[in-house]
């Protein structure tokens, strides 16, 4: 469907290139476009109508950083014409400079793009940054109407939102911690009652010689220490001070670091255990061995699709590429 109105979107611009009002519609067009965050309409109106660059102007560019539009964003920074808007675009009523605009809080509509307070105050803080990137360094200094310099304009914005961040941050650590305490109070109760016992004249573990122990053994020591490593890093997120510029890589990062660190206990608890039970009941046969193995994917599995999408997203949106990208300039070439 997507491809089917891109090659439609093609055919009408190449069909109002003949018409005397080309000029006017191609500009209302272009407006819409950038008015309800569409930028193929951007794109190929200045790929069919190069003169429609000139529609970029301060109005425009005002519109798609108060929406939060990063791929018009991206469209206007690939014509190179972004430094100069910025430097021109600001709104006289309350003397705000295109900083103070990246202040302000995004539309709902747009902050519910990503789940989750923190992850939103994430999503701004990036904005935020992007535009303070080219702007001259004099707006950051700049006051309003309201005395406000942008920084202070934008956490007087976003106060809410970050109070809202701290409390979906804390409520996951508590989660975490909480799973992650009862995995370590359950593998340190099989360290030290360990499976097939010792012999009595010599105190040696009975099966110490099996594959099955040591593999046992060590998948419980691996998943006690992370379990453990887990609750650390997720106290450390309960006791943050939760600034805004927390939120941008400290916090997800502690966030990223106690998810992975949870899964990866998970996983061992359940080699673990599965190693046991092979110990006491499996008999050395092949098809208990598989059906522990099948059934100890189970959780594991579950608990990757249920947190999985969660860490992704968190990994992306704090190591990856970002909502903005490189700039390449081929709409200029």
């Amino acid at each position: 469907m997507h491809t089917l109105t891109l090659e439609l979107l093609n055919h009408v611009c190449t069909e109002v290139l003949k018409v005397s009002r080309a000029k006017e519609i191609f500009r209302q067009s272009f407006i819409n476009g950038a008015k309800y965050g569409i930028p193929e309409i951007l794109e190929e109106i200045i790929k069919s109508y190069p003169f429609a660059l000139e529609y970029l102007d301060e109005d425009l560019f005002k519109l798609v950083v108060l929406n939060r539009y990063e791929k018009i964003f991206n469209l206007i920074c690939e014509t190179g014409m972004h430094r100069q808007l910025i430097i021109r675009t600001r709104d006289d009523t309350n003397n705000d400079n295109i900083l103070h605009l990246a202040g302000k809080l995004a539309p709902p509509h747009r902050l519910s793009l990503v789940s989750g307070a923190a992850l939103q105050m994430q999503r701004e803080l990036h904005w935020f940054k992007e535009i303070e990137k080219y702007a001259p360094r004099a707006f950051s200094e700049s006051e309003n109407e309201n005395k406000d310099k942008p920084k202070m304009a934008f956490i007087k914005e976003h106060e809410n939102l970050i109070k809202e961040g701290e409390k979906w941050m804390k409520g996951t650590a508590k989660f975490y911690t909480l799973a992650a305490a009862l995995i370590a109070t359950v593998v340190f109760a099989a360290a030290i009652t360990i499976p097939g016992g010792n012999h009595d004249d010599t105190g040696i573990r009975n099966f110490s010689k099996e594959i099955a122990f040591k593999v046992f053994a060590v998948s419980d020591a691996l998943s006690l220490f992370l379990s453990i490593a887990s609750v650390l890093i997720c106290l450390s997120i309960l006791t943050a001070r939760y600034a805004e510029d927390d939120f941008l890589f400290a916090l997800p990062r502690r966030l990223i670091f106690g998810l992975v660190t949870l899964f990866l206990s998970v996983t061992f608890m359940m080699i673990a255990y599965s190693g046991a039970i092979y110990l006491l009941f499996g008999e050395k046969k092949a098809w208990i061995l598989i059906a522990l193995a099948a059934l100890a994917c189970f959780p594991v599995t579950l608990y990757g699709n249920l947190q999985f999408p969660l860490l992704v997203e968190l990994i992306y949106s704090t190591y990856g590429p970002g909502i903005f990208g490189k700039h390449s300039n081929r709409l200029i070439r």
